[in-house]
């Protein structure tokens, strides 16, 4: 199909939305709607059950989400290191703590402070764990946060790590979105559901208060609010030094806000860019630029990361100090601290590095932190009272190491994971794509050394991208995709289109809002460069994405059927004219624009899905996935994308885990299930 045909097929939308027959399925619990689900379900199931792939995939699947050779990630508390961990027996999962000699000595004595399988079966609750914050210097008062079956709305309660219970009349918070944060033992800023009113458009708080040890909640002082119309406020704080700075984050866009802190009792609003973030360290404050900047008499250009006295700049100063400005082909990835160090992820031509930044009192010097090439480097736990850190390096093919970074400057391996697959004779390479505007894409190949020819190729291969939210996709080691995909023959693709970071904000700009269709340019340019230079055909080449990447492969999908043979739509926005009224859909008008303004909705039309499917295209057999549970993407774009296409006589296998939240379910045994469904289609579909 040419391009102009392709386009002109995105002229004319199979319905208007006002005839949408399948706004029903919006109804997330309602009877009719999951008597729907679930008979996909019992359909989908008996049919991959029936696979010759399905038990092998689900049986290696769990054995690797279950596995007791999985790395142990510690997150450092005061005097212990902490872990979440799943396994057979636990598949809910312990919260747990060690000794760091303990767990250096590879063989580490774990004392469990919350088992969530008991605490859901003592209270009849699917509880999953959402992580949990802990007042310094002690940890003793900590805040465990419980989900309802993986949804992001939480139930917050006080726990002591001394007891190991949960505080009796402690501060408990009910179900909601939000964010909470200690002051100090008796203090919390609280961003939560206060009541009507107290929550934006987007399904966010819009108030902050501060909620004293022993009072009702509803007396809480009102520190600050937002308006409706914003995405929201959130309670936070910066640890630095020694101390805590209380910080409010007001986003009136899902990119750009104000950030207030709490100085000399009074709540101060940070003179900086509205897209740009601050951090502490020490006595220094940093900002990551996301825009040019001029500030002091110098313009600081885009991704620049700067640093100056934080007592000065709250006076008035703007003499900064450069820490990083990236070249061309570089951007700064993240940014944490230790008690002195500031530690930056940087991608080079996206190609991973980490950068350890001293300040000697003059001027900041960095060293790299040693890793492998073509490996992602990520941050695992830093400390607040030393410079000790731990990090984490994997690739495609090298199984994740663990290290610790001491105060000396010294790193030393903890332990790495043993291979989860089979990877002789595979080999990575990046390779590059052009897209229609003529951008150099890049995207990095997985596969068998000698697959694919100049004379066609015909190795399944499967492409997957995101490409929204400055999100980078790195080389990293996916143990399912390894053992379930490449081990098994299949060649393994990774596009880093525009939207994502790999190149720094002006990457993510590029392909916002009007520009939107650029990514998914860049998307079918990788495939048609995988096909054109013989790595594969359509009939052999399958894509897949979630979220965000569930939207480009539903563009890919309805813009370019004939360039795939399968197509796995994971969690996904579809419906992009009704996206900003569903859960969180309206904090994203600033990636996609107003569906409700006309010149807005005018480029949107043109690719949104669920508005362009063709009942006369020649679609692959499509799998689409969700979950009841999600609370961030609406299930209803999924199950109205696979009642549409159904409707119009497209084959489509549908199947949504009843529990989850935004991914693939909370146990996993769940999560087996999901991958062995997905797998196991694209084995059928591709081979």
């Amino acid at each position: 199909m040419t391009r102009l045909l392709a386009l002109l097929m995105l002229s004319a939308p199979a319905f208007a939305q006002t005839d949408d027959p399948f706004l029903w399925l919006e109804d997330v619990e309602g009877e009719d709607a999951l008597a729907w689900v679930e008979e996909r379900n019992a359909t989908t199931l008996e049919a991959a059950q029936a696979t010759p792939e399905f038990d092998a995939i689900k049986a290696r699947t769990l054995a690797i989400l279950t596995s007791d050779d999985r790395i142990p990630y510690p997150s450092i508390l005061g005097e212990h290191l902490v872990n979440f961990w799943t396994d057979a027996d636990n598949p809910r999962g312990l919260w747990r703590r060690t000794t760091e000699a303990s767990y250096l000595s590879g063989d580490p004595e774990w004392e469990t402070l919350l088992d969530i399988d008991a605490l859901g079966e003592a209270e009849g609750v699917n509880w999953a764990y959402k992580g949990t914050s802990c007042l310094q210097p002690d940890y003793r008062h900590c805040l465990v946060r419980l989900s309802r079956g993986g949804a992001d709305a939480v139930e917050i309660r006080e726990f002591n790590t001394e007891t190991k219970q949960f505080i009796e009349d402690g501060f408990f918070l009910p179900e909601s979105k939000g964010a909470t944060t200690w002051i100090d033992e008796n203090t919390l800023l609280v961003a939560t559901d206060f009541g009507e009113g107290s929550m934006t458009e987007s399904g966010y708080p819009r108030m902050v208060k501060r909620w004293t040890r022993g009072t009702p909640l509803e007396d809480a002082e009102l520190v600050y609010t937002g308006a409706e119309s914003d995405v929201g406020i959130w309670a936070g704080a910066y640890e630095a030094d020694g101390r805590i700075i209380p910080a409010i984050f007001h986003r009136f866009s899902f990119f750009e806000g104000y950030t207030l802190i709490e100085h000399e009792g009074e709540w101060v609003e940070l003179d900086i860019p509205t897209d740009a973030d601050a951090g502490f360290v020490g006595d220094q404050m940093t900002l990551y630029l996301r825009s040019d900047w001029e500030a002091g008499g110098t313009t600081y250009p885009t991704g620049t990361l700067l640093a100056i006295t934080a007592s000065s700049f709250l006076n008035g100063s703007r003499d900064f100090e450069v820490i990083v400005q990236p070249g061309e082909r570089q951007t700064v990835r993240g940014v944490s601290t230790t008690r002195n160090t500031v530690l930056v992820s940087m991608l080079d031509e996206v190609r991973p590095q980490l950068w350890r930044y001293r300040y000697d009192g003059s001027a900041w010097t960095g060293e790299r932190v040693p890793s492998p090439e073509l490996a992602t480097v990520s941050v695992v736990s830093t400390s607040d009272t030393d410079d000790r850190f731990f990090f984490a390096s994997s690739g495609y093919l090298q199984p994740s190491t663990l290290s610790l970074a001491q105060d000396d400057g010294g790193v030393s391996e903890v332990r790495q994971l043993e291979p989860q697959f089979d990877a002789s004779g595979l080999a990575v390479e990046q390779r590059h794509a052009t897209s229609a505007d003529g951008t150099r894409v890049p995207y990095f190949i997985v596969r068998q050394e000698g697959t694919g020819s100049p004379e066609g190729g015909t190795a399944p291969t499967l492409l997957y991208g995101y490409g929204g939210f400055e999100v980078s996709l790195t080389p990293s080691y996916n143990a399912l995709a390894g053992a379930n995909w490449m081990a098994r023959g299949g060649v393994w693709v990774v596009a880093n289109i525009r939207g994502g970071g790999e190149f720094g904000p002006a990457w993510h700009r590029s392909a916002q809002r009007e520009n939107r269709q650029r990514a998914y340019d860049d998307f079918l340019a990788v495939a048609e460069h995988l096909i054109e230079t013989g790595v594969t055909t359509p009939d052999h080449l399958g894509m897949m994405g979630g979220s965000n990447g569930g939207l480009l492969i539903g563009a890919a999908l309805t813009q370019r059927p004939d360039l795939f043979g399968a197509a796995v739509i994971q969690v996904p926005l579809l419906d992009m004219k009704r996206y900003h009224l569903l859960l969180a859909g309206a904090s994203w008008m600033a990636e996609y624009g107003d569906p409700d303004v006309d010149s807005d909705w005018a480029f949107i039309s043109q690719y949104s899905p669920y508005q362009n499917v063709d009942p006369d295209a020649e679609y692959p057999r499509t799998l689409i996935t969700t979950t009841t549970r999600d609370d961030r993407v609406h299930p209803g774009h999924a199950r109205k994308m696979a009642a549409l296409m159904e409707s119009y006589g497209h084959e489509v296998v549908y199947f949504e885990n009843t529990e989850g939240g935004h991914g693939s379910g909370v146990t996993p045994e769940q999560q087996a299930t999901m991958y062995a469904v997905t797998y196991g289609y694209l084995w059928s579909q591709l081979r």
